[in-house]
């Protein structure tokens, strides 16, 4: 791919990683109960109820999990920049083939072409 065709990603990846990155502050800041209201006056944010604590652990499971799957794709947006930087951008990283421009343009940071990501995709189940 050529260089000027390498931009228009490079500014997508740049825009993605940096709203993840306040997605994930705040979901950080929600599963540790850091983002609130606390210490305000004697009310309290615990649950009262067994229910409400077995919701609350719920909740906050399933944000970390969240956390976890954007931070991969922070570290899969920050490989496709790399790769911009190395002119390797568009080229897969499993055949060197090339990654068609739609499939760039529906998954930015895509490490590899179709083929190679559905056989990756049937070795892994």
């Amino acid at each position: 791919m050529k260089v000027a065709d390498m931009r228009p990603f490079r500014k997508v990846l740049e825009q993605l990683r940096g709203r993840l990155r306040g997605d994930v502050s705040t979901m950080a800041d929600a599963a540790l109960g850091t983002g609130g209201t606390q210490d305000q006056g004697s009310s309290s944010t615990k649950p009262a109820h067994m229910d409400d604590l077995g919701a609350e652990a719920f909740d906050q499971e399933f944000t970390l999990s969240l956390m976890e799957n954007e931070e991969d794709t922070l570290q899969m947006i920050d490989e496709a920049l790399t790769r911009i930087r190395q002119k390797t951008f568009g080229s897969c990283v499993e055949c060197d083939g090339i990654i068609t421009k739609k499939r760039l343009e529906a998954l930015p940071y895509a490490p590899t072409c179709i083929r190679c990501a559905e056989k990756l995709e049937k070795e892994n189940w």
